[in-house]
């Protein structure tokens, strides 16, 4: 049960941005907070303080929601709890209806699901896999930018598996329709779940096998080849991207 005088960190999510204060998550006590914290569900621990998600629908506070990438700068650990919570929320709207019956669902008393109250069925959060892949060749590193980056920042090239696929045939597919460039010796590095709205990040390097650079100009709006002295804004700390970039970069 709650305890109103217990110090908490809240996910307090609306539309899926989050409330935050002075650009982190409130760390407050559920009557410092300024919201109702009635329908507030535990999703973690943080420093051995309780992380809840709350859902909220309207608010004096309407400036104070934010992109959970205002929270970049969280250790990974809490950054990730956050974005449980929003993509909880996500799941809320996304499904709102039972994929069974069509009957309308609600969120399960006992666990992080949408119930159905018709034919009982529990409908848990929907991920959805995603390979992202650093390209190495000799002393340089695979980027590219995408026509959402308004800022001029380059990244390295993610894409969705699709069913029937390996990780592995992923990356290759990706960079190759993509960047039409062919990869080999793929080894898995790191993942990160990104809530935007609701992926699992499964990051890998790889090194230039052949081909010409020729960027899909309807998936990117350029691709290059940088070298570790002359490198484009790149994509921030705290992301999967970056580390995969700073790990290519120490191997030239």
């Amino acid at each position: 049960m709650l305890n109103t005088q217990d110090v908490a960190y809240w996910c307090v999510v609306k539309d899926r941005q989050l409330y935050l204060e002075n650009q982190t998550l409130p760390l407050l006590t559920p009557e410092q907070l300024g919201f109702s914290s009635d329908q507030a569900r535990l999703i973690g621990h943080y420093h051995e303080k309780p992380v809840y998600w709350l859902e909220v629908t309207e608010s004096d506070c309407e400036a104070n929601f934010y992109s959970q990438r205002e929270l970049l700068h969280l250790d990974g650990e809490l950054f990730n709890l956050a974005g449980k919570a929003t993509q909880l929320s996500h799941m809320l709207s996304s499904q709102a209806f039972c994929a069974t019956c069509g009957e309308r669902c609600h969120l399960a008393v006992h666990e992080l699901a949408m119930a159905c109250p018709a034919c009982r069925t529990h409908h848990y959060p929907r991920l959805s896999p995603c390979v992202i892949v650093a390209v190495r060749k000799d002393d340089q590193i695979l980027l590219a930018q995408h026509p959402r980056h308004k800022t001029g920042m380059y990244t390295v090239i993610a894409g969705f598996v699709e069913a029937g696929e390996t990780l592995e045939q992923c990356v290759a597919r990706e960079v190759k329709e993509e960047t039409g460039i062919d990869v080999t010796n793929i080894r898995y590095v790191a993942s990160q779940p990104w809530a935007f709205p609701s992926n699992l990040m499964m990051g890998f390097l790889a090194d230039y096998a052949g081909g010409e650079l020729k960027p899909d100009y309807t998936e990117l709006s350029d691709a290059i080849w940088a070298r570790a002295d002359n490198m484009p804004p790149v994509a921030p700390p705290g992301t999967i991207a970056r580390t995969l970039i700073e790990a290519t970069l120490e191997l030239m």
